[in-house]
């Protein structure tokens, strides 16, 4: 099974809306929108969570979300990923996808369905939440990960944006992308939930195979939350960067598990949170 590569048709829809402008008159236009449809993921037919994203690229989010949930660690352990027959009139659910896994009997249902990660209100406080991700994914050690030029991070912003079409559109999804350390782009993911972007990009990575996530820079346009730093601590991804702000758990999380985190990635500067050593050119002040 290859990752995903075909496009995301259903990605934006086009809705009637009126418009109004203080001393205009309104005025109906056709404005596009960004898809939000639930995906139902479940294993060995047991239903283990339930998304709300936007639609394509869906098998990719199924195997990055039980990577960083820590259900599959490698591309061998997933036999197939497919839809749910329909219950009537024959086809197949589209919003509902069934993971089929080597060894079925290792995975822990009771912790799994919790969700205990997949939300930065998961209703754990920050040292017990912080505590239990360390107690299952081993941090990154200071040779771990590529060395990348601040440079080369200043022109990632804007590749990013470039391949937001659905974005450029709709102005409504969060996107991430996975870069090598010369600032080539070897994928991006749309999705109006960034935590589900990012299960993307690392489900690509795990279905491709091909791809070190030792050697690549995780970019996403928002903020990174908790939750985001956890995915890329999981998959071994060493170097986060942000166009927008950290929560102070993401920082914590980063510089205890051995991670570089840049944010505020815009307009020529940055603020490098944790992981300053795998950058080069760096200001000592």
């Amino acid at each position: 099974m290859k990752p995903s590569d075909q496009s995301t048709p259903a990605a934006h829809a086009v809705r009637t809306v009126q418009r109004r402008q203080v001393g205009a008159e309104a005025t109906d236009f056709r404005d596009d929108l960004a898809v939000e449809e639930p995906l139902e993921i479940r294993v060995e037919g047991r239903s283990v969570a339930v998304t709300m994203r936007t639609p394509g690229h869906d098998d990719e989010l199924a195997a990055g979300f039980l990577l960083t949930e820590g259900v599959v660690a490698r591309r061998a352990d997933i036999v197939a990923i497919k839809p749910v027959a329909a219950k009537q009139g024959g086809g197949v659910e589209p919003n509902i996808l069934d993971v089929r896994l080597t060894r079925p009997d290792a995975v822990d249902f009771a912790r799994l369905t919790r969700h205990v990660f997949t939300a930065s209100s998961c209703g754990l406080c920050g040292k017990a939440t912080l505590a239990a991700v360390q107690g299952r994914t081993a941090g990154l050690g200071p040779d771990e990960g590529p060395k990348v030029k601040t440079a080369i991070l200043q022109g990632l912003p804007a590749t990013l944006a470039a391949a937001q079409a659905t974005f450029q559109k709709t102005g409504g999804l969060h996107a991430t992308g996975l870069f090598t350390a010369d600032g080539t782009l070897l994928v991006s993911r749309e999705d109006v939930g960034r935590h589900n972007a990012v299960d993307k990009v690392i489900g690509h990575l795990l279905l491709r195979g091909s791809i070190d996530p030792s050697s690549v820079i995780l970019l996403v346009s928002g903020r990174v939350a908790f939750e985001i730093v956890q995915k890329a601590l999981a998959a071994r991804i060493a170097v986060v960067a942000a166009i927008s702000a950290p929560t102070s758990l993401a920082v914590d999380l980063a510089r205890s598990g051995g991670l570089t985190l840049v944010g505020f990635l815009r307009d020529g500067r940055m603020n490098v949170y944790a992981g300053a050593d795998r950058l080069m050119d760096v200001s000592p002040n």
